[in-house]
């Protein structure tokens, strides 16, 4: 299986395959995750234990193990960057999009999406470093 080097990249394509393809399954919830373990707030369970801007570890293992093939990573053609992705919810219950919490560090993995044409959200996002259009472009991926 793929290995992807930045864990928010690969977040963005959970989003893409499991939250809104739902061809990722079984999805990971965090709420159903802290039930288990007899904790039925997620939210505050995060502001009680000082977890509310970071990412749970619950889910950083859920998401972190996760494999994803490559025939799957092949139907990603497009994908969108927004705050309110549910995966970030999973990750971190409380976060508000106010900090670079989810911030891709590297395109790196963008060899993993070898169909992948098209990235919406990123000019109007804070992503602009990671996200250079020059990068992109030069493999033919559009960027609005």
């Amino acid at each position: 299986m793929p290995a992807f080097r930045d864990f928010n990249f690969k977040l963005l394509v959970i989003e893409k395959l499991m939250y809104q393809d739902k061809t990722l399954t079984p999805a990971c919830s965090i709420d159903e995750c802290l039930r288990a373990k007899g904790i039925d707030d997620a939210q505050l369970y995060a502001f009680d234990n000082d977890l509310a801007y970071t990412v749970l570890e619950e889910a950083r293992a859920c998401f972190e193990a996760l494999e994803i093939s490559e025939e799957l990573l092949a139907t990603v053609d497009t994908f969108l960057v927004d705050g309110g992705h549910q995966v970030y919810y999973e990750c971190s219950p409380v976060w508000d999009g106010e900090d670079d919490l989810f911030d891709v560090g590297s395109l790196d993995d963008l060899d993993l999406l070898p169909n992948l044409r098209r990235i919406v959200g990123t000019r109007d996002c804070g992503l602009g470093i990671p996200f250079k259009a020059e990068i992109l472009e030069a493999r033919g991926i559009i960027v609005d």
